[in-house]
């Protein structure tokens, strides 16, 4: 067997990916539970890796505030609601253990956003993102009525990503990747199909011309039709 202590540079990445990709999964799913505490000598034993690489692991998941240490008491498994749910391995551990839940809150979280990024896009979009936006639009009329799913999902999250690019909000543009996690799941988690209503389709491109007139009001409306069919859930 390899001793642990001699693991090299070119191994140290795909171990310090499987311990953490089973930690994460092991702690959003709650089989690591809340105030469990573990060592990096743990760590070292459990997956046959370095000190080194146990550190590495560590600070990957104090970073995204799954965990908490120091040296008295160890590594700590903090609870749910120090998590941070916009780290993207965090949303992909929640959707792999509760798709219900993370899709629900990531609908959410699009409804509240999106409309407020079309109004302001409306109203500080420049030519370039406005023709952008347009021809993306009627891209996805046509692809809709092809119904080329693939094609359609990829034009759709361009479409969404552009939208918050030019509300010129910097912290809705730092939110497009965990939006955008809910278009994916149409297909990706087999949720629904990536194309929406005829309804909901038809809205992009009133979407984009409102955005085109400087139409805050237009652009707000259309928004919300384009997520007719995410309507919110009860809790």
């Amino acid at each position: 067997m390899t001793n642990s202590a001699d693991t090299t540079p070119a191994t140290a990445e795909p171990l310090l990916t499987r311990a953490l990709d089973t930690l994460g999964k092991e702690i959003v799913s709650g089989a690591m539970a809340a105030g469990h505490v573990f060592t990096l000598h743990d760590l070292s034993s459990r997956f046959n890796i370095s000190r080194t690489v146990s550190r590495e692991v560590m600070r990957a998941l104090e970073q995204m505030r799954l965990v908490t240490s120091s040296r008295r008491v160890g590594i700590k498994v903090l609870p749910a609601t120090e998590w941070d749910v916009f780290d993207q391995a965090v949303i992909r551990w929640r959707w792999e253990n509760d798709s219900e839940r993370q899709l629900k809150e990531l609908r959410e979280l699009r409804y509240s956003v999106e409309p407020v990024a079309a109004v302001i896009a409306a109203r500080c979009a420049n030519d370039s993102e406005i023709q952008q936006l347009i021809s993306l639009a009627e891209t996805m009329v046509d692809l809709a009525q092809k119904g080329e799913s693939e094609d359609f999902l990829s034009a759709d999250m361009k479409f969404h990503t552009l939208i918050l690019e030019a509300s010129r909000n910097d912290m809705f543009r730092a939110l497009a990747h965990s939006i955008l996690h809910a278009l994916e799941g149409r297909t990706v988690y087999g949720k629904r199909d990536s194309i929406p209503s005829a309804e909901a389709v038809e809205a992009h491109l009133a979407l984009a011309e409102a955005i085109a007139a400087h139409d805050p009001q237009g652009a707000e409306r259309a928004s919300r039709v384009v997520m007719g069919d995410v309507a919110l859930c009860d809790c």
